[in-house]
């Protein structure tokens, strides 16, 4: 059974031992800088996703004071979680609780590295589509999801 929990004290140490597999750990910024940058972003959400007791992986999302629009700005399963639809049933929970915030936009919007092609089939399968690519990163793919 998925469930999310804010990371915290008691679990970020936890949070920041999940990698991704060696093969996809630069298309990610690590557990570790997300924690860190998610202290300087207001109006977003550090995550930690569970299997029942067993940390699996981690998601930020929020808010974008930039645009207006709710982004993904993380989302990873650790390497040795994945392949077992912890992703797709944690990022359902994910557009779930953000369809049902009072301050929601009408579309949710996140990134990805293009060479990615497990989170692109991914996302496409959660609904997104892709729109283009991010003028400000080096080349990552931007998609949206109509709320």
């Amino acid at each position: 059974m998925i469930r999310l929990q804010p990371v915290n004290q008691e679990n970020w140490t936890e949070c920041i031992k999940l990698k991704a597999k060696p093969e996809q750990e630069s298309f990610i910024a690590s557990n570790l800088y997300s924690i860190a940058q998610f202290q300087f972003l207001e109006n977003f959400e550090a995550m930690a996703i569970y299997n029942d007791q067993t940390m699996v992986g981690f998601a930020m999302y929020g808010l974008d004071s930039d645009d207006g629009n709710y982004w993904i700005y993380r989302y990873m399963i650790d390497g040795h979680h994945q392949g077992k639809g912890y992703g797709k049933e944690a990022l359902r929970f994910i557009i779930e609780e953000i369809r049902n915030k009072p301050d929601r936009t009408n579309v949710l919007m996140l990134s990805f590295d293009p060479k990615n092609q497990q989170a692109r089939q991914l996302y496409v399968k959660a609904g997104f589509e892709e729109i283009g690519v991010m003028p400000w990163s080096a080349g990552e793919s931007v998609a949206k999801l109509n709320l």
